[in-house]
């Protein structure tokens, strides 16, 4: 999974590695940056999302199903396809990576006219905590929101 953020005054691609968890080499080659110096404040780049920290990932197998995944990881079948980039009648295939959620935590898809308000009241939990949570938050539709329960 990728994010993207908005380099800021005083960042420096060290210094937002260390913030994501994530080495210079991989924020160069996802965002082909040949000179580290031409970076600005107001740039925005891709940075990869820590999928381990909320998600394992499974290999497909010969006969899985989406459905079948979900029903064995108790989790919703709608956000496991969802959370993969998937419509639920998507074919997927043997050795095909995806990321299946961890428990312990909520996961929720943002939608059209959605706030940091609306979204924490969905968790119950203060805005604080939405936001501390989750590195970056543009509340567009379809940004995966993620709570610690």
């Amino acid at each position: 999974m990728l994010d993207v953020y908005k380099i800021q005054k005083g960042d420096s691609l060290r210094s937002i590695a260390e913030k994501f968890n994530v080495s210079v080499e991989k924020i160069c080659e996802l965002n082909k940056i040949f000179y580290p110096n031409e970076l600005r404040a107001g740039m925005d780049i891709i940075i990869p999302q820590d999928k381990e920290a909320y998600f394992n990932t499974y290999v497909i197998e010969q006969g899985d199903n989406l459905y079948a995944i979900a029903r064995r990881y108790n989790i919703n079948p709608d956000l496991l396809a969802a959370m993969n980039g998937l419509d639920d009648d998507d074919y997927i295939y043997p050795n095909q990576e995806i990321i299946i959620p961890k428990s312990g935590y909520s996961y929720y898809l943002t939608a059209e006219g959605d706030t940091i308000d609306t979204v924490a009241n969905m968790f119950k939990v203060s805005k604080d905590k939405v936001i501390k949570e989750n590195q970056t938050l543009y509340l567009m539709p379809d940004q995966l929101i993620i709570n610690k329960k």
